[in-house]
């Protein structure tokens, strides 16, 4: 079978400094795999060797079978960055930018622009100017833009750090579809395995520039469980024991105390993550259709550059929320303030 897509032996020092080591990988048409390990695994380094940003030192990178050179990669893929790089213009030039370059009409331009907006949720945002836009917006932007050059294949750098809820949300989801009914070839970086497993079931396991282990991501996670210590996101991860109710959801005991529902069933011993970002936080009770809800004390705050984690005791669980900056000075929420938790049954994922 031929791969889209296959590393062999790739290399990349700079200067003294050796990244890559001999990374041998093959990614096929329609596959998602998510590239995880800590901060300087070489991660960020093979995305761009990918997507024909960098030039390897040595080793070779095929393309359906042939050996691409980074000109070739940089037309069949394209890279959305950890912190994107919105052009001083509105919305709308920006995602239009690229299909210019490549020469398609006014007609599929406005076509495409609008597809690709309506996918990151920004409908309506064309005439906004993009340096105006908080941090989730533009990366949702970059993501836009990525997506409406219809590559064959995408490449993520840490989609889903340090942003605000909403944008966290929506692109979690986002890629979910892409990756499942969509079927287009991703390649996403993450330093938590957490996010990768609601992400994917391939994993590509990087430590020191080398790469470990590639393989199913529950069998990877399992089999290196020491190494995992060091970057794997362990917030809000609950082991309890499942009961399946009528309408279809499950009932999860976490202790005596303890009891939160989700979507699906499931029966016995199951271990769950609720992603820090699902969480909402107020500081009185409010009416939502979440079917999660508990009142708790915050223990401590932490400053995410854009965003804000908080650490908060339900007296049942400890609880990690994360949103943003602004929200935390309008909730006029400090250390040892009393807010209400709150979280949807579709947000608790099956581990």
């Amino acid at each position: 079978m031929e791969h889209l897509l296959e590393l062999k032996g790739v290399t990349k020092r700079y200067g003294d400094t050796l990244a890559l080591k001999g990374v041998s990988l093959s990614i096929d048409k329609g596959e998602c795999i998510a590239l995880i390990g800590p901060n300087g695994a070489g991660k960020t380094t093979l995305l761009r060797v990918i997507a024909g940003l960098e030039q390897a030192s040595s080793g070779e990178v095929l393309y359906r079978g042939v050996k691409a050179k980074p000109s070739l990669l940089r037309r069949v893929a394209t890279m959305v960055f950890q912190k994107p790089e919105v052009f001083n213009a509105t919305v709308y030039k920006n995602v239009a930018y690229g299909l210019k370059v490549r020469g398609y009409s006014k007609a599929e331009t406005d076509r495409r622009v609008k597809e690709a907006l309506s996918m990151v949720k920004m409908e309506g945002y064309e005439d906004k100017q993009a340096k105006k836009l908080s941090g989730g917006q533009q990366q949702r932007l970059a993501l836009a833009r990525a997506l409406a050059l219809d590559v064959e294949l995408l490449l993520l750098d840490e989609p889903l750090s340090n942003l605000d809820s909403e944008s966290s949300t929506i692109i979690g989801k986002l890629l979910n579809w892409i990756s499942k009914e969509r079927r287009l070839t991703m390649v996403v970086a993450m330093h938590d395995a957490v996010e990768a497993m609601a992400l994917t079931d391939k994993v590509a396991l990087l430590m020191g520039g080398e790469l470990i282990s590639v393989g199913h991501t529950y069998t990877v996670l399992k089999q290196l469980q020491a190494p995992l210590k060091a970057f794997t996101r362990l917030e809000n991860v609950f082991i309890g024991e499942a009961t399946p109710n009528e309408d279809g959801s499950t009932s999860i005991r976490l202790s005596e105390r303890l009891t939160i529902e989700a979507v699906g069933k499931r029966t016995g011993r199951v271990t769950v993550f609720i992603r820090p970002e699902d969480v909402m936080v107020s500081k009185r009770p409010v009416e939502l259709s979440a079917r999660n809800a508990f009142k708790g004390r915050v223990l401590e705050i932490s400053d995410l550059n854009g965003a804000v984690r908080l650490k908060v005791d339900t007296g049942k669980a400890l609880f990690t929320v994360q949103i943003t900056k602004k929200s935390l000075i309008e909730l006029g929420i400090n250390v040892g303030s009393e807010v209400f938790l709150a979280f949807k049954a579709s947000s608790v994922y099956f581990l």
